[in-house]
Order: structure tokens, then sequence, then C-alpha cells
């Protein structure tokens, strides 16, 4: 039975462990400054008193360690892997970080969107002050009614970049963590392996635990996982309650929890059958992650790097870093940093139907990007597809219903509108949730107003 001390100290124990990696990603993968990280990021937590913490950022050997009531935790720097927490009880990772570099050519002297140069003529058909009135707004605290915290919007239309406003030391290079947005590159990847013909979306999942004979997940098909509707038993707490940081919160675990977090999401029995629940669970996505790792691997390939040989250096992104859990796995629910540009990027590839037109590739098979932007069955709201949420269901009223967009907390979007041949990017760090939709409402509304019919 766990006592108010036993929950307290495990409780404490998540939180270190969670802050220690936050904070070693906001200073070696961002660039960031502690004590400004910690001021405008991890503030608004009350898990525990920074002033009782003990502190210690190792710059040589590039490493976080928070510490509080004798208990300690900490997250270290790996590079293009970015920051891992250290398993308590361990003092190392169980993977051997991969050092690479993207094969792309000078951002600064390649063409958007393979690289960042601009054509030296106007956008045409763009009311430049009406745009430059809705970013002054969009990153205006003080003429919000709850502030929003805005730190990167890029708007790209007819594939130029027709507009970028950044917070004050922050710029077109800048990551931010993305969060649940990744879960959109998972989709992208999966779309991949289903283009080169590995498995269809109709297929039951190839979870080699899930086959015997009398096993209910067996049933559980790519597009179910795609669509989190798999029925999967994946417990989550809500943050606020006494169990949000705890081994219990199977979502959230896979954040602090340093644990496997394939082999935890593929190990959890079934709730209820197959595509007829719809929830939002961190363990579809992953599950499909393992499949990608398992796939990768199975032909001979390093895993590590496919993501940045597979996509990313087709479509011009650079400075994404996708970070691991401490045995080498993408965290793609969660830990991955992108730059405003390279999520436009991104966004183009879904506006294009999956062909990159630089080169004239298809990326992503034909009829992908119509699946992931069709409402998910089991889901009643019409507002999830394939790893991407949609306005199918009209969640943003004044935005164009075909919009569909990868999403993560407090506020990351890359917005696809087909109709009006756009992609919207805003990063940020907005604490208060339920005032979050209708500042992208107007906000984006508001852009569009801006831009060619």
């Amino acid at each position: 039975m766990y006592t108010m001390a036993t929950i307290d100290d495990e409780r404490l124990n998540h939180a270190l462990a969670l802050n220690a990696k936050l904070l070693c990603s906001g200073v070696f993968v961002v660039g960031r400054e502690p004590e400004e990280f910690i001021a405008n990021d991890l503030q608004e937590t009350d898990w525990f008193d920074w002033d009782a913490v003990d502190l210690t950022i190792d710059r040589q050997n590039p490493s976080v360690t928070l510490a509080a009531r004798g208990i300690s935790r900490t997250a270290v720097y790996n590079g293009r892997q970015g920051c891992t927490i250290i398993p308590q009880g361990e003092s190392s990772l169980h993977f051997t970080p991969v050092d690479f570099e993207p094969n792309l050519p000078d951002p600064d002297t390649t063409p958007w969107p393979m690289g960042d140069l601009e054509p030296d003529d106007p956008a045409p058909s763009v009311d430049r002050d009406r745009l430059e009135t809705a970013f002054d707004r969009a990153l205006d605290d003080s003429v919000l009614p709850v502030p929003q915290m805005t730190r990167a919007l890029v708007v790209v239309n007819g594939g130029r970049v027709v507009g970028e406003r950044y917070a004050d030391g922050m710029g077109p290079r800048t990551r931010h963590v993305s969060w649940s947005s990744g879960k959109s590159i998972t989709s992208a990847l999966v779309g991949m392996l289903v283009g080169e013909g590995v498995f269809s979306v109709d297929d039951p999942a190839p979870v080699a635990e899930w086959q015997g004979t009398d096993d209910p997940r067996r049933e559980i098909t790519i597009a179910d996982l795609l669509r989190m509707s798999s029925g999967l038993k994946f417990v989550r707490h809500l943050q606020g309650t006494s169990r949000y940081l705890s081994a219990s919160n199977d979502h959230n675990m896979v954040y602090h929890g340093a644990i496997d977090v394939f082999r935890h999401s593929i190990e959890r029995p079934l709730e209820y059958p197959p595509n007829t629940v719809w929830r939002y669970h961190n363990c579809d996505t992953l599950t499909l992650g393992a499949l990608v790792r398992r796939t990768v691997e199975a032909r001979g390939e390093e895993y590590l790097t496919y993501p940045q040989r597979a996509l990313f250096d087709k479509i011009g992104i650079r400075d994404h870093i996708l970070e691991v859990d401490p045995w080498g796995n993408f965290v793609m629910t969660g830990f991955d940093y992108g730059t405003g540009r390279d999520w436009a990027r991104f966004g183009l590839l879904h506006l294009w139907d999956g062909v990159w037109k630089p080169t004239g590739e298809r990326i992503l098979p034909e009829g992908w990007v119509d699946f992931v932007r069709t409402p998910a069955p089991a889901d009643d709201t019409q507002g999830y597809g394939g790893q991407f949420w949609l306005n199918a269901g009209g969640r943003h009223p004044n935005i164009p219903r075909d919009a569909f967009w990868a999403a993560g907390a407090w506020g990351q979007l890359t917005m696809v509108i087909p109709s009006r041949d756009t992609v919207i990017v805003r990063l940020g760090h907005t604490r208060n949730s339920e005032s979050l939709d209708p500042y992208i409402d107007e906000t984006f509304s508001s852009i569009l107003a801006a831009l060619p019919d």
C-alpha cells in the first residue's frame, strides 16, 4: 500500500528525472541558459521547490543532475540523439550513440525549401500589412486575453515562406521541444515502409509478441495503431492528480521512467476490441515505432540514422533532434526538437501529397496523405486521423475544414491547409491549455485573411 510519504518520494523521483531531462535538452540541444530555461519552461510545475534542489550541470561531460531529499537523477547528452535519463541505480545507457551529419548542402546558399535562400522578388498577392498585424498580435502577450508565449510562427503559401516571426533571442535555426508533433513523424516513417511494400495499413500489426493463438491483440491492424484505436490498456493519469508522476501512469512513464518505451507499450494487454474505442494514448505510436526499428534493423540498416537518411535529408530538414530512451528507442511521442522552418518543410511534404516538388520524388505513397487526414472510424468527433489532428469536426470554426495538423503539448502545431495551399507552424509554451484553441483559431484565421484565396 502506498503511504503519502511513499507517493511523495515516488513523485519526487520522477519529477527530478523528467526535469533533469528537460533541462539537459534545454541547455545542450537548444542552447538556452539554465536559469532562463527554468524560469520560463519549468517554473509552472509544482512538483518540487527548485530552491531545495541541488543542480549540477557538467559541460565537460554534458549532463544534468538534480538531487533532493537523498534522491538523485541524471540525464546525459548524446549528440544527435539528444538527452536521455539514466535508469535509476545504473551508471550508463544501454545503447551506443551514433554521431552523424545531415547529407544536405549549405542552407544559406541553397534555395528554399531544400535550404533557406529566399527569392528576391516579394511573394505575390500577400497583404503584407495585414500579415504583420496578425504576427504583432500573436506574439504580444500583453494584448492577448491569456499569455501564449509563442516563440516561432512560420507561414508558407504557394510553397514559399511568406512570413515568419520569432520571440526575442530565437530565430530560424532555434530548436524547440515539439512534444507529440513527433507522432506525425512516426506516421510518415510508417507510410514510407507501406510505400515500400513492407506492410499495408489493413494488415494485422506484425508484432511478434502478439501472435499467440489465443492472443486477441493479433487482430490489431496497422490502421488501428495509426488511428489511436488499438484498444490496448494504457493507464493515463492527468496532470494535477496524485498519481500523475508515478509508475502506474503508463502514458507518462515513457517520459520520466527511464524505461524501454517500446517494450512498455507492446506488453500492454487488450482492454477494448480493436477499432471500437478512440483514445489518445502513447502506446499506439510507440508500437508503430517498434515496428519501424525492427524493420530497419532486420535489413541491416542503422536505426539511429534512419529518419535523417530516409526522410529528413530528402526534404531539407537539418536541425531536427529525435531523442531516445536508455535502450536507444526514439521517443517520438514527445522528445523531439525541431525548428519552425523544418516543421514547415514537413508540412509541405503533406501539402504536396507526399511528393517533394523540388526533386519530384514521391516520398509518401499515393493515397497516404488522404489516409492520415481521414477521420478515424472510432472517433465520433472527427478530430483525429492517422497520427494527425483534423478540423473535419469543426474544432476551429474559422479555419477551413480540410485543415489537419501535427500537434504537441503546450501548443506545438504544424497545420496543413490544402484548400489555401498553406502551411502554418506555431511553436511555443502555452501554459493555459483551455486558451489555446481560441488563440489558434484567431491567429491562424487572421493569417489566412492576409493570403490569396
